[in-house]
């Protein structure tokens, strides 16, 4: 059986059993285009398959399709505008590929699966912030109009914003139930900062205190004019170097979104020093790590050639950098986990370290932080990391 036919096939049986789950088109042939999905939905018209195609300009633009020509239809918009589709299924995933010199490789069909029902025509997404609602934040910071609609360009902030709050709505259990200290560290425009005092104090309900901090002056004035523009009177921005960051009163919660190489360092050892219960922190530009490569360290030595090629010990750095960072979180008696922000195609900058305070033995707590000098010292050598 040609690839083709192969696929033409697999797609169709999908879709006739109701099995078909998802479709992702990607490497796409014009630049322009980031990829497309596919997923089932119903209606008055009967079953149809809506495709959505992403596009760099961050937007997005769907188109509907019966369900009986469908499988024609993602096959030849594969085959005219993609080099790669993947197909998941209640019965399995299956993989199409097409090589650079046009030759279409499919992989094995996936085994019988149970019908789904399709998705409601209009489903709702479950953000905190919804779409369509005038938001007085979002409006101000340039996100969204005054009837609430998200700019085409800002949907990546939008939805990046929404699932940090998501991510604040899961540990705000370990927060106090009225009264919060919040600080912001490496702030920038505080994005983050004017959502999560949004969250707490109009849809929790709660009186927060939340400081904003960074080394730029421009950029403090910025925030504290729209703070009093929007009267978030519980809304402080500082000028002031984070390393050396006092504060009269124990943080709650300490947050820090893309603070960029060893600032993230410098967050989480400010977040410890201040004894915060919660920490949510978004690191970014891992250059410290890999600018210490060196074969003579027990630890890259170890690597041999895993860590020669300059790409790979790139992508090594970071994830031994955001490594290393949790085992010192959890050598200061914090319990933690590293989870994706948001999604990949959003921003490649896309992992939140989540720690939050616990009552763990000293035992443990030496052994961690046994564990983290070791791992440090083998690839950092006498310089660098967390001290």
């Amino acid at each position: 059986m040609e690839p083709k036919e192969k696929l033409l096939n697999i797609l169709s049986r999908s879709l006739e059993r109701s099995t078909f789950k998802k479709l992702v088109l990607s490497r796409p042939k014009d630049k322009s285009v980031i990829r497309s999905e596919a997923k089932r939905i119903g209606g008055e018209n009967g079953e149809q398959i809506r495709l959505e195609t992403f596009y760099t300009d961050g937007k997005a633009r769907q188109t509907n399709i019966s369900a009986l020509a469908a499988a024609s239809a993602l096959c030849e918009a594969f085959m005219d505008q993609y080099r790669q589709l993947n197909l998941m299924t209640t019965g399995g995933d299956c993989e199409a590929k097409i090589s650079k010199g046009g030759k279409m490789f499919v992989s094995s069909a996936p085994n019988e699966g149970e019908a789904t029902a399709p998705e409601p025509h209009n489903k709702e997404k479950n953000h905190i912030l919804k779409e369509n609602v005038p938001c007085d934040f979002l409006e101000k910071l340039g996100i969204c109009d005054e009837n609430g609609r998200v700019y085409d360009k800002k949907q990546p902030k939008f939805r990046q914003i929404n699932r940090f709050l998501e991510y604040v709505r899961d540990i705000s259990a370990q927060l106090p139930e009225n009264e919060l200290r919040i600080l912001d560290l490496c702030c920038g425009k505080s994005y983050l900062s004017f959502a999560v005092y949004y969250y707490f104090t109009k849809l929790c309900g709660k009186k927060v205190e939340l400081t904003g901090v960074d080394l730029k002056p421009d950029v403090i004035q910025y925030c504290s004019e729209t703070a009093s523009e929007l009267g978030y009177d519980g809304m402080n921005f500082i000028c002031a170097d984070i390393s050396k960051l006092e504060t009269k009163n124990q943080p709650h919660l300490v947050m820090s979104l893309h603070a960029c190489d060893i600032a993230t360092d410098i967050v989480l050892e400010t977040a410890v020093r201040q004894r915060a219960k919660v920490i949510l922190s978004t690191p970014c530009c891992h250059k410290e790590l890999f600018r210490h490569y060196d074969k003579e360290l027990p630890g890259w030595n170890a690597l041999g050639g895993l860590a020669e090629q300059s790409m790979l010990r790139q992508k090594m750095s970071e994830a031994l950098t955001d490594a290393l960072r949790c085992l010192y979180l959890e050598s200061e008696g914090y319990e933690v986990s590293a989870v994706e922000l948001t999604d990949p195609e959003n921003t490649p900058k896309n992992l939140l370290i989540r720690a939050v305070r616990r009552n763990l033995s000293e035992n443990v707590s030496k052994a961690r932080r046994e564990e983290y000098v070791r791992l440090r010292d083998s690839f950092y050598g006498a310089s660098g990391g967390i001290r």
